[in-house]
């Protein structure tokens, strides 16, 4: 098998989305940050869309405090003040051409359990059992 050489072209996209994102002001206009992501999900295929758009209603009702802003070109939601810690990101499978898409909480998120817990999750389909999951893993993570 041979070996991969260097990054991706959608890796390297990754990467220069987050330089971008890291040089301007973060939380400085939240309706741009929202108006971002939600083009980001716009963009997206619409499975993922859908997905995508139904996570950010399940978290803008159960997580109000976060506010949504990309990262890594990804739909995201951190805390806000000084902090500005992202929580909770969504990757759409069509990103990265995968079979399924992502839901992860970064090492700001209070998951700690033991000395191994899961941060990412594959998302096929975003079911009422799924989005119970969800719900209580976002409220974990914010320590509630």
């Amino acid at each position: 098998m041979p070996k991969k050489q260097g990054l991706s072209q959608v890796e390297k996209d990754a990467i220069a989305a987050r330089a971008k994102e890291a040089s301007r002001a973060r939380g400085k206009d939240p309706a741009v940050d929202l108006a971002e992501v939600m083009a980001k999900y716009k963009e997206m295929p619409k499975e993922d869309r859908e997905m995508g758009l139904r996570l950010h209603e399940l978290i803008t009702k159960t997580a109000p405090e976060l506010i949504a802003r990309t990262w890594y070109g990804m739909p995201a939601y951190y805390t806000p003040g000084k902090d500005g810690k992202v929580i909770f990101f969504f990757q759409s499978g069509s990103k990265f051409k995968t079979r399924y898409s992502t839901v992860g909480f970064s090492e700001h998120a209070k998951l700690d359990s033991g000395a191994m817990w899961p941060t990412s999750f594959a998302l096929v389909k975003l079911t009422k059992p799924v989005e119970s999951q969800i719900k209580k893993l976002l409220l974990t993570a914010l320590g509630k």
